[in-house]
């Protein structure tokens, strides 16, 4: 599924089955909750800290799946083509940092 067909999946599905898009600023306090919850499970699963009983049967796959849904809905209803943003913000990120990266020391064994 390319990014433009996932825009339009999310959209009818919208259309269908919730009604309508929530407000920008209810999408943001969202996107960041769910960003929270995928933080939640990488704490736990490969950071230090322990899972709690609360947390079975959190999936990383879904939390990001989550993510990406209320991210495609603030780009649909602010009019954002994620296709077009992404080809951008690469070739900025490319002509930005083409050798920084390859350069640093840290980086390298």
């Amino acid at each position: 599924m390319t990014l433009k067909q996932a825009q339009k999946i999310v959209d009818g599905w919208i259309h269908q089955h919730g009604v309508r898009y929530f407000n920008e600023l209810t999408n943001m306090a969202m996107l960041t909750e769910e960003v929270g919850e995928v933080a939640r499970i990488i704490a736990r699963k490969y950071g230090e800290q322990s899972f709690k009983p609360s947390d079975t049967g959190k999936n990383l796959a879904d939390e990001l799946a989550d993510v990406l849904f209320v991210l495609i809905c603030l780009a649909n209803q602010t009019g954002v083509d994620l296709s077009n943003a992404l080809q951008r913000n690469l070739d900025k990120k490319t002509n930005r940092d083409s050798n920084r990266h390859l350069n640093n020391p840290k980086l390298n064994d």
